[in-house]
């Protein structure tokens, strides 16, 4: 209960300050967390991995924690339930790690992600036929970003298939669609109690690691003397890694990353930093009910094969959808949050202060011809009308020296 009363003070601060990144922690991201609310207790499982809440109906949930609850809670952190996950929001504050990842490097525990394996005679071709991406297009020790759709089209999940052979796929998927994907693709299997995953993200990551990657490749390594998965890829729109490693040695591997001058940083920053770029959040920007195409991911979509849902998908292509998933820039002082109302049509689904351009920014659906960089949106922000520009995605870019 302390924790439901303190972010929703948070929130009450958070409003009366108007453009404070307050409001990102205790409205939008932790909109999640409010499911929760109504009381929490701990319960011993391995001395810290299951903490119980009650929900407003009265029903006792239990919230995972990763192998590094220890470490994050020794810091300070702000800890919440995300997804089922008692996962860090933030550290320090929401803007400092955020310009943190652009300036230089941190990193983020991502442990809560799930990973689904396949391997054996026929894994890429049962893969294939149900992935909206073309898995012929990479080779061993690539990556792929690709789509798990549904027979209407719409987004079970977005996801990352990394290939280690012909026959054998890890998936990394987002944790709150773990059963989800599990349940579509009912050949794979769950592993995701089986690693520790850590996001080094930022212009300086793979310096300080000593490492070099290319994007969206993969290896078995060793990095500050743990054996790991080592990917190039990321939420952030920054070079970097994912590091991979059993969760016995997810302690070690964290202490050694930030030895490196690594700042630790929360989800808060997380989403601020794939919202300034545009990547979609799934249950926000994507969901079962929106297509790839009003998404603007029909890049993810490789048409001229078959996959679930890729009849409509074509036709979507070919007629346009009525709808379109647009980025925009707040032209008044006003923060955008999920669900606020486009007064010409359509809903905000992400939306944040942008910590680098310090305005208002988001996402949201619209009518296709309001979807052209330029238009002028009206933006009903607490029954305030505020005037927002759409712009060409990603909202923010770094500046070439």
């Amino acid at each position: 209960m302390a924790l439901a009363k303190e972010l929703r003070a948070l929130h009450l601060v958070a409003l009366r300050r108007g453009g404070d990144p307050l409001v990102h922690v205790a409205k939008e991201r932790l909109d999640l967390a409010d499911t929760f609310f109504g009381g929490c207790h701990s319960a011993a499982n391995n001395g810290h991995e299951r903490f119980l809440v009650t929900d407003r109906i009265g029903a006792v949930q239990t919230l995972r924690r990763t192998p590094l609850y220890e470490r994050h809670a020794a810091r300070g952190a702000r800890l919440v339930p995300f997804a089922g996950w008692e996962m860090p929001v933030q550290y320090t504050s929401i803007v400092a790690e955020h310009r943190a990842v652009r300036a230089s490097a941190g990193v983020f525990d991502v442990s809560h992600m799930g990973q689904l394996s396949l391997a054996g005679e026929g894994a890429h071709d049962y893969l294939q036929a149900r992935l909206s991406n073309d898995l012929d297009r990479i080779g061993d020790g690539q990556a792929q970003y690709t789509l798990l759709t549904n027979e209407r089209s719409g987004i079970v999940d977005d996801l990352i298939a990394y290939r280690r052979g012909t026959d054998d796929y890890l998936l990394v998927v987002n944790a709150a669609n773990v059963d989800a994907d599990h349940g579509a693709l009912g050949e794979t299997e769950d592993v995701s109690a089986e690693w520790a995953l850590f996001a080094v993200q930022g212009p300086e990551a793979l310096e300080r690691l000593g490492i070099e990657l290319e994007p969206f490749t993969f290896r078995e390594d060793e990095v500050l003397g743990i054996r790991c998965l080592v990917a190039g890829t990321g939420y952030t729109g920054e070079r970097g890694c994912e590091l991979g490693c059993a969760p016995d040695d997810a302690v070690a591997l964290w202490d050694a990353i930030l030895e490196r001058g690594i700042v630790p940083c929360g989800l808060g920053a997380r989403d601020t930093l794939r919202l300034e770029v545009c990547y979609p959040l799934h249950g926000n920007d994507i969901s079962p009910e929106r297509t790839p195409i009003e998404a603007g991911l029909g890049w993810a979509c490789a048409l001229d094969k078959e996959f679930t849902g890729v009849d409509l998908l074509r036709r979507q292509k070919e007629e346009g959808p009525a709808e379109k998933l647009v980025a925009f820039v707040m032209e008044e002082k006003a923060i955008p949050r999920q669900g606020m109302r486009v007064a010409e049509g359509g809903e905000v689904t992400s939306g944040s202060l942008s910590p680098m351009l310090d305005v208002g920014i988001g996402l949201g659906y619209v009518r296709a011809e309001l979807a052209d960089p330029g238009t002028t949106l009206t933006i009903d922000v607490r029954g305030r009308p505020k005037a927002a520009r759409v712009v060409k995605k990603p909202i923010y870019r770094r500046e070439e020296s």
